[in-house]
């Protein structure tokens, strides 16, 4: 099923749209790229001190629920940008990406990494309040912050090597 599903002809349709042939012949490409590598710094640099305070390692002076509440516009406002020039990306050459392993995995960590910001707000956040007034977080912050960290630098990593495994 997922086979047929990366290997369907679908991918190479989309090579063959009008846009995909302008952003790849062009100079939209890099364009995209740099614009694509900044937002996600941003998504990851705005996501990094919420997981360092979750750890206990840096801004403990700072409120959790604050930091997350201020950080997280920011976030989501750098993942659109870096979701609509990943597309602006992948289209230029849908076919072989879908099948490139760094880029199976930097969308099966982004789902991860998604997961796992999700039970940190849907579940641990109501009552983080609980651990404003102590330094040291409760070991389910601390997995969530290192789980986060893990999963936000594989997927920098696998989005970098993207391009140098065909």
């Amino acid at each position: 099923m997922i086979s047929s599903f990366l290997n369907s002809t679908i991918w190479l349709d989309v090579e063959e749209w009008t846009i995909s042939w302008t952003i790849g012949g062009t100079n939209w490409f890099p364009l995209l790229e740099s614009i694509h590598v900044i937002a996600a710094a941003m998504v990851v640099g705005s996501i990094l001190w919420v997981d360092l305070r979750l750890l206990g390692v840096a801004a403990i002076q700072y409120p959790i629920k604050t930091m997350s509440r201020e950080s997280l516009p920011w976030a989501w406002g750098a993942f659109a940008i870096a979701s609509v020039t990943g597309v602006g990306m992948f289209i230029t050459r849908a076919a072989s990406h879908v099948l490139n392993p760094a880029f199976q995995s930097k969308i099966i960590l982004l789902m991860l990494a998604g997961l796992n910001m999700a039970y940190f707000h849907f579940k641990l956040y109501k009552n983080v309040e609980h651990y404003e007034s102590t330094t040291a977080p409760s070991i389910q912050l601390k997995i969530v912050g290192s789980l986060s960290l893990f999963l936000w630098a594989g997927v920098m990593l696998a989005g970098r090597w993207i391009g140098h495994i065909i």
